[in-house]
């Protein structure tokens, strides 16, 4: 179970690696947008949507890492006190009952959308803007396919807790 979920892990690994450089990327086209709009006068809506496109698909795309580190807010009452097994146990429970129905969820309803969208390409948010809100929305079902492949690898780390042979096995979390 631990080479499976460290093959699924790699997946989000090499994902966030990559989506990370979009916060630079991010920085530095919102400060040339800034310094055309304040200094030149000059103002482009593509750049204006790039930010936009960059900055969702940084945490549509990272939220499976985020998982991966265990990055996600937490309302840590009990949580801290628990056992390890007792954290695998409420970390599996989460995830089949609450991770996995909702990306379900949110991928079923979505779909429609991001279909229709991709079959008429459907362009610009704004007049002047990038044309492909289609690549937009295609976000959507990405985030719901990394969390549940990240869900997946941290649900088998926990039934390898639960089981008692997770003592030396560990990812990150």
């Amino acid at each position: 179970m631990q080479r499976i979920a460290t093959a699924l892990d790699q997946v989000n690994r090499i994902v966030g690696a990559t989506v990370r450089w979009l916060a630079l990327a991010m920085v530095l086209v919102q400060f040339a947008t800034v310094i055309l709009r304040y200094v030149y006068g000059i103002s482009f809506i593509f750049l204006n949507e790039s930010v936009l496109y960059m900055h969702g698909a940084l945490f549509m795309l990272g939220a499976g890492y985020t998982l991966l580190v265990d990055g996600h807010v937490r309302v840590d009452i009990f949580y801290s006190a628990l056992s390890r097994r007792g954290r695998a146990a409420v970390d599996a429970f989460g995830a089949v009952a609450f991770l996995f129905p909702a990306m379900l969820l949110l991928s079923w309803y979505a779909w429609p959308s991001v279909r229709n969208s991709w079959a008429v390409l459907e362009g610009a948010i704004s007049v002047g803007g990038i044309p492909a809100s289609f690549l937009l929305k295609s976000l959507i079902p990405a985030f719901c396919a990394l969390l549940v492949v990240q869900g997946l690898a941290c649900l088998l780390r926990d039934a390898a807790v639960l089981a008692g042979a997770g003592r030396q096995a560990g990812g990150e979390r």
